[in-house]
């Protein structure tokens, strides 16, 4: 892969970025007059939704286009299609002047593999290339309790048919499996074992989860075979080693041999509309790496599914809904939405060491389903800056959907609302405050006393007035709300959802991957036999 920087792309860049509203004007006009390009089916975005989308239309013999916003990341041979923690550069970043994890550094303004969404009140981590959020999470494919599932979702969805179909169907494609007890056993990934040696202590249940990483790749890290990668904390920006089994691996590639499924990176989707007896207009721009805008599109479809995550697609929607091309949107379009209840909690004054910033990405698991402020699960998660003698890991619990989006009409943009200070939103750190001072107070002896902080999301904010950063958004086009509980979009035939903004805010105090893959299988039948 070449890699190239220049002043005057970070110029033309910059100078694109903030002409927006006129870039975006000037596109319109240029679509109108434009002669559009069709084809049966489009699919916006490439993360776990749309991945599923694609394939099971490819199988079904359905031409489809899948519009990316992003670039491909293959993995190379030299081990470097990633930039690292310690040398970070433009791939860092979708579009940014800055790393948008951990301390930020500046870079070259580039289509790098993650993007920071600022909004009101949260800040939002989303995946940008060809497999989407795959690429930067951290693989943990947790599969809700049924208990919980009930708490968040409508009992009409049968939790059986996902945990006897859906959940295997994906659980066989991605290739999860456990943490290997051999790799659980080296220097690595202590920090991992001392988690679930501590909730054990503390007679709080704890097991492995499953992942969705190759372990005999993890080995060759371990072996000095590849690029340490997973086992020194690495995971946001991606994994050199190619151990992390994303949907450009597994899904993507088998849509594409069907021969039905074109894939087209690059064309980030700007508005859609219907078209009466034809089904939808989808406008895109073709962009390069540097983000310059070098055509535009419109494209017609017969059946368009949104896949663009739930920022990207809630966005789409409320924009069509207020500017009226999509104007039979019901009202429940933008709402119920929530960052999946994540908290970040940092344990210190433990004994030495702790290995915290190896041993990623993960592989612990906690679940304190009983506490009396809710429900919570906890997960190891490395930290690759972290000082010894902590541990790091993320909390999920089922927050409030008080989330919402509005457009806004100076601007033609669309901005979500997040109400940070309200109660039902600190209410977050109290349940995990609980479960961790239980652990502290359990661990804690003569020489050493544990003590836990706590704060939203998964980002330490740059300052008490910053925002909490969440990588798990989600809502915003709500099953049963603004679709029906197979994603078929009301009042719009043809028309359908399958990515997180399917899912009312949390995915029952799980990380949400595994579920929204399960649901887009779900759904993918039920619409295959309906347009087949």
């Amino acid at each position: 892969m070449v890699y190239k920087f220049s002043g005057r792309r970070r110029f033309l860049q910059t100078t694109a970025l903030f002409s927006a509203s006129l870039a975006a004007s000037i596109a319109r006009t240029r679509f109108v007059s434009a002669s559009d390009e069709s084809v049966e089916a489009i699919v916006v975005g490439s993360g776990f939704g749309g991945a599923v989308a694609a394939l099971r239309l490819g199988k079904a013999g359905i031409k489809t286009l899948v519009l990316e916003r992003g670039r491909r990341w293959p993995i190379t041979s030299a081990q470097n299609t990633f930039a690292t923690y310690r040398n970070p550069d433009g791939r860092s970043a979708w579009l940014n002047p800055t790393t948008v994890v951990y301390d930020p550094v500046p870079i070259d303004v580039y289509t790098g593999i993650l993007e920071r969404l600022d909004e009101n009140g949260i800040s939002v981590l989303c995946g940008a290339g060809v497999g989407g959020g795959s690429l930067v999470y951290n693989g943990m494919m947790y599969q809700p309790s049924r208990e919980l599932f009930y708490r968040v979702f409508p009992h009409s969805i049968d939790y059986d048919e996902l945990d006897k179909i859906y959940f295997p169907r994906v659980r066989s494609i991605v290739k999860l499996a456990l943490l290997p007890q051999d790799i659980l056993a080296t220097s690595y990934y202590l920090s991992t074992r001392i988690f679930l040696e501590q909730a054990t202590v503390a007679g709080l249940p704890n097991r492995l989860i499953d992942m969705a990483l190759d372990w005999n790749i993890i080995r060759q890290e371990i072996n000095g075979e590849k690029v340490p990668s997973a086992i020194i904390g690495e995971d946001w920006t991606g994994l050199n080693s190619g151990a992390k089994n994303s949907l450009d691996k597994n899904y993507l590639p088998q849509a594409e041999q069907t021969g039905n499924v074109e894939i087209m990176p690059l064309h980030i989707v700007t508005e859609i509309t219907e078209v009466t007896g034809h089904g939808y207009r989808v406008f895109c721009n073709q962009i390069n790496e540097s983000g310059q805008i070098i055509n535009s599109k419109s494209i017609t479809c017969r059946y368009l599914f949104l896949a663009a995550g739930s920022m990207g697609t809630s966005k789409l929607l409320v924009k069509a809904k207020a500017t009226g091309t999509l104007s039979r949107l019901n009202n429940y379009v933008g709402q119920g939405w929530a960052g999946n209840g994540d908290n970040l909690g940092s344990r210190s004054g433990l004994a030495k060491p702790t290995n915290p910033g190896q041993g990623g990405t993960g592989s612990g698991l906690i679940e304190h389903f009983d506490n009396p402020l809710g429900p919570i699960s906890l997960e190891s998660y490395a930290t690759w800056n972290a000082p010894d003698g902590t541990l790091t890991s993320l909390g999920m619990v089922i927050p409030e959907t008080s989330g919402s989006f509005e457009y806004n009409w100076a601007t033609d943009s669309v901005k979500l609302n997040w109400p940070s200070e309200s109660l039902a939103v600190k209410k977050i750190l109290h349940t995990a405050a609980f479960t961790y001072n239980i652990l502290d107070r359990k661990n804690a002896n003569s020489t050493h006393h544990p003590q836990t902080e706590t704060i939203l999301g998964m980002q330490r904010p740059k300052s008490k007035a910053s925002a909490a950063t969440t990588p798990h958004p989600l809502g915003g086009a709500v099953l049963g709300k603004v679709c029906d509980l197979y994603g078929r979009v009301i009042n719009y035939q043809g028309l359908y959802i399958v990515d997180g903004s399917l899912i009312p805010g949390s995915s029952a105090c799980a990380n949400p991957a595994f579920t929204i893959a399960a649901l887009a299988e779900r759904c993918m039948d039920r619409i295959i036999a309906d347009i087949s």
